[in-house]
């Protein structure tokens, strides 16, 4: 288990540590409530430490990549990115991943969790090819997150005008060199901050809070996932899933051709349908346990993340989780082992 580059100094206000996807962390500063309200409606600042890079070089990176992933990576831009699911044979989803277009390199951005599975999965692969996959260093990484979040760039130096969703902007911030990565269009107001070396994160983050940015942990994060309807690899998507059940078109290509699993999603494409789907759950009192759901014999739900969500008429109960195409068609209610529950199309308008 890693530990953060922000723990090295103390922090304003008091901060309690835990564990957030498997790296000990910044979980809240007092009031996740509150954070939480700051990444809404202000800017938050906050450690990334759960993800790492992975480098893809060799002369013949670009087809052999191409080739590995469910997204059109061919024909990426300089300093553009793009969501791509890691699928076996069957289809099976083994990791997910954003790939950048690096010039003289591909830069995979990932879960700390899931990068060496999927080096060694993929590695498996390079059996002629002039390709090198490689753990990226330990590059510094930091997230702003909130409506405000361009006016607190701006106020520290830093120019995010016109950045598109998963471009990369070199910026300078002071003597130090950094990233500046605009988030995917289902993280609004998202920005990351990638520094050379992690032992320049306190600095970047010092420069960031005086320019406006409030701190927030990991805590008011998952709630803010939950709320706008982000899954997670290895909680609401695992390795028994298939990409169209999780409701994230961004990740699939269909006109780039063959790659490992294209079969199977070709022929669900084909198929028009699939059995379940990703998707939010309200709750009408208290909230099932995580996990599978039956009626008749037969799953017609399983919930994969809880969170309380604050709200102006009182808190609010969310999940989210797949439910069975019959069952939402029957909808807009159902009933989870005696706790029922709306079922909302995602992300959550609260």
């Amino acid at each position: 288990m890693g530990n953060t580059a922000l723990q090295q100094r103390p922090a304003s206000p008091p901060a309690r540590l835990g564990v957030y996807n498997g790296v000990e962390t910044t979980l809240d500063y007092g009031d996740p409530a509150g954070e939480l309200a700051t990444l809404r409606s202000q800017c938050g600042v906050f450690e990334l430490s759960w993800r790492t890079k992975i480098t893809v070089a060799g002369k013949d990176r670009v087809r052999w990549l191409h080739n590995m992933v469910t997204n059109n990576v061919r024909d990426l831009a300089l300093n553009r990115g793009a969501y791509n699911f890691v699928l076996n044979a069957q289809g099976r989803i083994l990791g997910d991943i954003y790939v950048y277009n690096r010039a003289e390199s591909l830069l995979l951005d990932t879960d700390r969790a899931q990068a060496e599975p999927l080096l060694a999965a993929m590695k498996r692969f390079i059996i002629m090819d002039k390709v090198e996959m490689s753990l990226a260093g330990e590059i510094g990484s930091l997230g702003l997150c909130g409506p405000r979040s361009g006016d607190a760039l701006a106020a520290a130096g830093l120019d995010a005008t016109g950045l598109e969703p998963l471009e990369i902007r070199q910026q300078k911030l002071g003597d130090l060199n950094i990233s500046l990565v605009r988030g995917p269009q289902n993280k609004p107001g998202w920005y990351e901050l990638w520094t050379d070396n992690v032992s320049a994160t306190p600095v970047v983050r010092e420069r960031l809070a005086a320019a406006g940015a409030i701190p927030v942990g990991a805590e008011a994060l998952e709630l803010w996932r939950v709320l706008h309807g982000i899954p997670h690899y290895g909680q609401d998507i695992r390795d028994r899933d298939l990409p169209q059940e999780t409701g994230q078109p961004q990740a699939l290509s269909f006109t780039k051709g063959c790659y490992i699993g294209q079969e199977i999603v070709e022929r669900i494409r084909s198929r028009g349908q699939v059995h379940r789907k990703f998707t939010g759950f309200e709750f009408l009192g208290d909230p099932p346990p995580l996990g599978k759901y039956d009626s008749g014999g037969r799953t017609v739900a399983e919930i994969t993340s809880l969170a309380n969500i604050p709200a102006a008429e009182g808190e609010k109960k969310l999940g989210l989780g797949y439910i069975r195409r019959e069952a939402a068609e029957a909808g807009p209610e159902v009933d989870l082992g005696g706790h029922k529950a709306r079922i909302v199309e995602l992300p959550f308008a609260i």
